[in-house]
């Protein structure tokens, strides 16, 4: 294949994904190590993210068996997703994006061949080159951001909202999206996993076994290999002891709509999880749902700064003794309130609200 060729797919993947991401001779040799030359041609009839099995088949010269083959190889190896339609029962193939999509299934089976050590060489490197096209263009690029759906929902430490307030709402309950579906995988976390790769392990260190499929995807991460089936008991177990390490309970939905149904569940750490990573190094915003708000009782603080070390977002400080909030950068995640030993902060409801707090812009590299 020409290099124009390997550009078209790279564009190919990109399309297929929801963050921008510059094509650069990092991302090629990153496809060039994910995918054949034959399969590489493959993807270039994804003129959309999702096809069935009939679609595909008009749009390349190809045996039915053939086809199949190729799609159960990609799938395998987490470059397309294969679900049933809800609706139909037809079997859709959904091309994944670079991040997210490829990058988590790439770690998801916690694998450490002397190939995905160079894939998470790559990657990095690639989270690199985000970052400098973020820093390089930040006006237009955070500009085209705002635009884009948020990655996912914050959910809190259930049990930490303030006595008084409204109780957890439903959709805001950790506990209820575990009841909802009876196919869940446990798999690893791919974040802290590649992190491993390239020999930056997690400063909590924290659970590399703690984060989840649902339902349909699921059932495809299930029988493709990249997770177990857990009982709902054994999910809300390992989300306690989550909950216990500091960690962040994110929710993805399908095609990032949280109005559709969930797809997974990670329990991020800001050291090594992707999108907390992102927002650290000026690559990307944070930006998610919330419908929590920390909040102090400045009577039972005594300032022992226990709510700055363990906040994600850095957005706790000591003023004279007693923690002080900048609300804005609140991603209503509890992780305060669940470790503070005197009890001193609680989650207060607002309602659903879309956090968007842009990267720090870097004046000098």
């Amino acid at each position: 294949m020409t290099d124009k060729s390997w550009y078209k797919v790279a564009r190919t993947f990109i399309k297929a994904g929801v963050f921008p991401v510059p094509i650069s001779d990092i991302l090629i040799e990153l496809l060039q190590t994910l995918i054949t030359e034959e399969q590489a041609k493959f993807v270039l009839i994804y003129k959309k993210p999702s096809m069935t099995l009939e679609e595909i088949k008009q749009k390349i010269d190809m045996e039915e068996h053939e086809i199949i083959e190729m799609l159960d190889t990609l799938m395998h190896n987490g470059i397309i997703v294969g679900t049933r339609s809800r609706n139909t029962g037809v079997m859709v193939y959904r091309l994944m994006g670079l991040y997210p999509g490829i990058f988590e299934y790439t770690f998801l089976r916690g694998e450490s061949s002397k190939r995905e050590k160079n894939l998470a060489v790559l990657f990095e490197k690639l989270f690199g080159e985000i970052r400098k096209g973020t820093q390089k263009n930040y006006d237009s690029i955070i500009n085209v951001f705002k635009d884009l759906p948020p990655t996912d929902r914050t959910l809190p430490v259930e049990k930490e909202v303030e006595v008084g307030t409204e109780t957890v709402m439903p959709f805001e309950e950790i506990k209820k999206y575990v009841e909802e579906y009876d196919d869940i995988a446990l798999v690893h976390c791919y974040c802290r996993h590649a992190k491993d790769l390239i020999n930056e392990p997690c400063k909590l260190g924290a659970s590399k076994n703690n984060c989840f499929l649902f339902d349909k995807t699921a059932r495809f991460g299930i029988e493709q290999g990249f997770g177990r089936l857990v009982s709902k008991e054994e999910a809300i177990k390992i989300l306690g002891e989550a909950e216990n390490e500091g960690l962040v309970h994110k929710v993805f939905h399908v095609h990032s709509d949280t109005r559709r149904g969930i797809e997974a569940i990670c329990n991020c750490c800001k050291c090594c999880c992707g999108m907390i990573n992102m927002y650290y190094r000026g690559a990307a915003p944070m930006h998610t749902i919330s419908s929590y708000l920390a909040h102090v009782d400045e009577d039972s603080c005594v300032g022992c700064g226990t709510c700055v070390n363990m906040c994600p977002m850095e957005t706790i400080n000591l003023d004279d003794t007693i923690a002080v909030i900048k609300k804005e950068n609140c991603i209503g995640c509890g992780v305060c309130a669940h470790h503070c030993p005197e009890e001193a902060m609680h989650l207060e409801r607002i309602g659903p609200r879309n956090v968007f707090i842009p990267p720090k812009k870097i004046v000098a590299e």
